[in-house]
């Protein structure tokens, strides 16, 4: 009797069951839309999607069934679709430890036998909501699991939980809390990263692939108004500030103590998919630095750069001198706050929004310092390819193959800066390139801003960071010391050791390191850096 009760009042497992519906984005551009349904099926379940995405992908999914067994064995996987207008269908039948593939594709068939794993996921390529089933194996697993993917027809990978984090999406309808699963999974070049956001019932919100800059995610989740809040300060405030016709959204983030004036800081949007918090590998970078300055007695402002996020405004038009006039507002507004000392306002400028930061100072004398973390040293075409060239350094490819690489990117970087040349290029490359924003950062030197400055000037540097040049930190120190009218004590240089591009302690800082990171919190030789520097250098009067 005792054994029933307890048995008729546990809690029942989350109903999975059910319909989503996805959009596509494909480097913040939308592609096409998934619809995913989970249903049960007698002794096991039913997962069914239909899909269309445009080029570059141009894959039209009319049927894509899996059936699973009622422990997630895998029975069946049935594709109908067609891949750049061509037809294709793939039809998988599985055993225990044997996948047996038919497909057939423009008019060629073949068949394969391969040996996999009992419970394997289904995930074939570019059929995303494959990842449904994905979400929920993942929902009972911890850290460190390991996890079978078969990667239809080829084979099968298998895939390491890296870390699990609690993450909420704030939005008017109300908050919604989630977790993220971070995979790390194995490939030719090295491990690469999948994250998943799952729901309270196992049921998929997000996947990102941040190798190709592609994400899925849930139609309730997309909206401008919904945001990712990846950290959440004790200080933190939501707010809006004017811009030139449209308004930035951004968090404030004030110190416990809240008597007397305080130090500004405003750490600067890049142009990029990066929100305010600037999440990348995990990393929540300008939310991790915006609560441990203000902890240091600082008045923080980090906001979603324009057309990112809930921020408005057009990026298809906007370069340096725009981007840097949105920084400028928002120190104009932090003029206007009571509890901001007006003489001790700063900006903050990593990685590539360090040429947007170094900019609005030079505009902008009400800023009373800069500080640029991770910064490049020289202009943007000599950066640009440098890191191409480091990047091919790391791929096992013909050293034919490699040159040709670089030629093209040549090429690319020409018909960018002179407007001719572009035949022979995709277009897609052509759409990404051609823009106000890449052509100002090809042209941009910090030799000729850094010149004309007239604020103190802190360079920061990680001394195992391999994304910005080892030797950035120096270029950009001797370029701030020597300024005429400048004293000495208006440039400073740290570079912190043991610390990554990410900002956080590493052992090679290498990128195929990120994903395997022990810790995902910025050093605090970083925070301490800045803070001293502004007791140093604008001290309270």
């Amino acid at each position: 009797m005792l054994a029933s009760r307890a048995l008729a009042q546990a809690p029942a497992s989350p109903d999975i069951t059910g319909v989503a519906n996805f959009i596509v984005l494909l480097r913040g551009t939308r592609v096409g839309t998934t619809s995913t349904s989970i249903s049960s099926s007698g002794s096991g379940w039913l997962l069914e999607s239909t899909s269309r995405l445009d080029p570059p992908i141009d894959l039209v999914t009319s049927k894509f069934e899996v059936r699973y067994g009622a422990d997630w064995q895998p029975q069946q996987l049935a594709i109908e679709s067609t891949l750049g207008g061509q037809p294709l269908s793939l039809s998988t039948n599985f055993g225990v430890t044997t996948a047996m593939s038919e497909l057939t594709q423009a008019g060629q068939h073949g068949s394969n036998s391969v040996q996999i794993s009992p419970r394997t996921i289904v995930l074939p390529n570019n059929f995303f909501g494959a990842y449904e089933a994905l979400a929920v194996r993942l929902s009972s697993l911890e850290a460190g699991a390991r996890v079978p993917l078969f990667i239809a027809p080829a084979g099968e990978v298998t895939a390491t939980v890296a870390r699990i984090a609690p993450t909420r999406v704030t939005r008017p309808e109300g908050d919604v809390d989630l977790r993220t699963f971070t995979l790390s999974v194995p490939g030719q070049s090295g491990p690469s990263e999948i994250d998943l956001w799952v729901d309270a019932r196992g049921r998929l919100a997000r996947v990102s692939l941040p190798a190709v800059a592609l994400v899925m995610i849930r139609d309730d989740l997309a909206s401008v108004s919904a945001r990712e809040e990846p950290v959440h300060n004790p200080g933190d405030k939501e707010t809006f500030f004017p811009s030139n016709g449209f308004s930035l959204a951004g968090t404030i983030t004030r110190p416990s103590n809240d008597a007397g004036k305080h130090p500004a800081v405003v750490l600067v949007a890049s142009p990029g998919p990066q929100d305010r918090d600037y999440s990348t590998y995990g990393v929540p970078i300008f939310g991790q630095l915006a609560g441990a300055l203000a902890a240091h007695g600082a008045i923080v402002v980090r906001y979603d750069g324009r057309g990112v996020g809930q921020s408005g405004g057009r990026t298809e038009s906007a370069g340096i001198a725009e981007y840097a006039a949105d920084a400028i507002g928002i120190v104009g507004w932090l003029e206007d706050q009571d509890d901001v000392d007006r003489n001790r306002i700063v900006v903050v400028g990593y990685g590539d929004a360090g040429p947007i930061a170094l900019t609005a100072a030079r505009r902008e004398k009400q800023i009373d310092g800069v500080v640029l973390i991770a910064a490049p040293g020289r202009n943007g075409r000599d950066v640009t390819l440098d890191a191409q060239r480091r990047l091919l350094a790391r791929l096992t490819l013909p050293d034919a193959d490699k040159a040709a690489r670089v030629a093209l990117q040549t090429r690319i970087i020409d018909a960018t800066l002179t407007g001719k040349g572009w035949d022979g290029i995709p277009d897609d490359v052509r759409r990404q390139s051609d823009t106000l924003w890449f052509r100002n950062w090809l042209q941009f030197d910090p030799a000729d801003v850094i010149e004309k400055l007239q604020q103190p000037l802190l360079i920061i540097q990680g001394a195992l960071d391999t994304e910005t040049a080892s030797s950035a930190v120096d270029t950009l120190a001797s370029l701030s010391a020597a300024r005429k009218k400048q004293p000495a004590s208006d440039t400073s240089k740290v570079v912190v050791p043991g610390v990554n591009h990410l900002l956080v302690t590493a052992t090679t800082g290498d990128i195929d390191e990120y994903a395997s990171l022990p810790s995902r919190t910025i050093a605090p030789g970083v925070v301490d850096a800045i803070a001293g520097w502004l007791d140093r250098t604008l001290p309270a009067k």
